[in-house]
């Protein structure tokens, strides 16, 4: 298997190389266990303003869900299919976007967060 190309950390003014997209200084720190308002923060990143979701939209302008049902309403925002919860490999995973219109996001985050909430009664 070939190795990646380095090229320079994403993050602003740092010239470091890196087969990754963060030298291990600007890498966000993972955790096993991240609260929503820690990981928050990655979607004022660079690789996400700047890379990830324009690129998604380009790629998949319609909203996903409108088009199974027939219709072609314009995606505004990017989500993550299985959320990432923190785990930046799932979170900067091109595989695991999608493009949706604000009303099927918030439903889709709605379902997630009360499914979070059962099982966090049940345990």
């Amino acid at each position: 298997m070939a190795l990646k190309p380095l090229k320079p950390c994403r993050h602003p003014g740092c010239a470091a190389l890196t087969r990754e997209g963060y030298c291990p200084k600007h890498k966000p720190k993972r955790a096993s266990r991240r609260t929503s308002a820690e990981y928050r923060s990655w979607y004022s990143l660079t690789v996400w303003t700047d890379d990830l979701r324009p690129t998604q939209l380009l790629r998949e302008p319609f909203c996903r869900e409108c088009a199974r049902r027939g219709v072609r309403t314009w995606a505004t925002v990017v989500d993550h299919v299985e959320p990432h919860r923190g785990d930046w490999t799932k979170f900067i995973d091109r595989g695991n976007l999608q493009s949706l219109c604000k009303h099927h996001h918030d439903q889709k985050t709605a379902r997630e967060q009360a499914q979070e909430r059962r099982k966090e009664a049940r345990s």
